[in-house]
């Protein structure tokens, strides 16, 4: 079955760029067809998955890495798995993508997974690739030849930079042209603002200095403690197996300072406990206020169905009290 043209200019393409990365695995190959070089990169074979091994040992080169080690591994399962995570990794395919690993998906798809995979490795597709044949079969064509020589003998040709330019008739014209333009461009800028000046002054909000302060709230400290552990947590364990080898040193420790945030918490909560007892407490005594003034303002119904004020109640109570006192003393009089 022929190769199609676009896989035969790709699979040149990797190989050269293999060529180029002093690949030690196509030396002595000395492969000139492109259906050779096809066959090599896109059929399931030990030599290809050396060849895709030796890619991904250049992108991590660190020998302490574990993906490294695993990928010289002898395991052909476990190896093809681990090169799949470091595929994944790179955003390149998914970590259950073992056939494209193995060989046994189309084959344009395998080469744009090694192109990519070869531009992360130094040495490779360093300079941009430019076909020199293509652009002079473009330069010298039968449409582009009379630009060309228009290029190499120009009619126009620059004047000394001493020599004053005085425009003629056809550059007044467009010198007044662009001057119009200009006068119009200047007067629609000028409208445009008017119309935001005029939005400004409509939106209040953009004017109001004083702004609502924000509300304490104990729920939105605790949310925020809770995932400051979180977040550290985790970057332990990003820290343990990612940045540990790059770093050299032990990983940042858990500080038992966390505990002063529970305890800032907790006397925060009973800080705000008191203030709203304060503020219950401050509304039923101006509760309690507002009942006493309105007794002693606004008349209401009393004993016998009369209706009067407090201090009209209570003045007659003393008024009948005190005629109640003298009552006896009269009598002993008589």
């Amino acid at each position: 079955m022929a190769v199609p043209f676009e896989e035969q200019q790709l699979a040149q393409k990797v190989y050269a760029a293999l060529k180029a990365a002093s690949c030690p695995l196509i030396f002595g190959l000395h492969l000139l067809e492109a259906d050779s070089m096809h066959t090599l990169l896109c059929t399931p074979s030990q030599h290809r998955t050396e060849i895709l091994a030796w890619i991904c040992n250049c992108i991590n080169p660190n020998p302490k890495n574990v993906k490294t080690s695993v990928i010289q591994s002898k395991d052909p399962d476990f190896q093809t798995k681990e090169m799949a995570m470091l595929g994944r990794e790179l955003m390149l395919c998914k970590a259950e993508d073992f056939d494209l690993i193995q060989g046994h998906v189309k084959p344009l798809r395998q080469l744009h997974f090694l192109q990519e995979l070869l531009t992360l490795v130094p040495g490779c597709f360093t300079e941009s690739e430019v076909d020199e044949e293509g652009l002079l079969n473009e330069l010298y064509a039968d449409e582009n030849r009379a630009l060309l020589t228009h290029m190499l003998r120009p009619t126009l040709n620059p004047w000394p930079a001493h020599i004053k330019y005085f425009s003629n008739d056809k550059t007044s014209s467009v010198s007044q042209t662009s001057q119009q333009e200009s006068a119009d461009v200047a007067a629609l800028l000028r409208a445009a603002g008017r119309v935001l000046k005029d939005l400004q002054s409509e939106c209040e909000f953009l004017h109001s200095e004083c702004q609502s302060p924000a509300v304490f709230s104990p729920c939105a400290l605790r949310v925020a403690v809770s995932d400051l552990c979180q977040l550290t947590a985790a970057f332990r364990r990003v820290y343990e197996t990612d940045f540990k080898d790059y770093c050299r040193r032990k990983a940042p420790p858990l500080s038992a300072a966390t505990l002063v945030f529970q305890r800032v918490h907790r006397l925060l909560l009973s800080c705000n406990t008191e203030l709203k007892m304060l503020e219950e407490l401050s509304q039923a005594s101006v509760a309690l206020t507002e009942k006493a003034c309105q007794l002693q303002t606004q008349p209401c119904y009393w004993s016998h169905g009369e209706k009067c004020t407090l201090p009209d109640q209570l003045e007659k109570i003393t008024r009948q009290y005190k005629d109640f006192l003298s009552q006896p003393s009269a009598q002993q009089e008589k």
